[in-house]
């Protein structure tokens, strides 16, 4: 099965730089929690995390299921390969 490390240097570099990125976005909130900004503004602060997060999330999916189909020799079988790739699809969508 796949691992992270199956993933091009690249594409890992890609959702480490995401995953700073939403790092430094959940450090800002707590900073404006802590300075006491208006709860809209820390509201909007986390709908912007969780739409990175979500697209962080489809990056990764989308990485993987590609994997399971273009490298099926890393699963048991072929159908297993398929079936990997539409079990994460699905709970992906969950």
């Amino acid at each position: 099965m796949p691992s992270m490390h199956n993933l091009s240097i690249e594409e890992r570099t890609a959702l480490n730089d995401r995953l700073r990125k939403i790092e430094g976005q959940a450090r800002g909130v707590q900073k404006m929690i802590d300075d006491g900004r208006e709860c809209m503004d820390v509201v909007t602060q986390l709908a912007a995390i969780k739409a990175a997060v979500n697209a962080l999330s489809g990056e990764l999916l989308e990485a993987y299921a590609l994997r399971c189909l273009k490298h099926p020799g890393e699963f048991e079988t072929p159908e297993r390969a398929v079936e990997e790739a539409v079990r994460a699809l699905v709970r992906a969508g969950r």
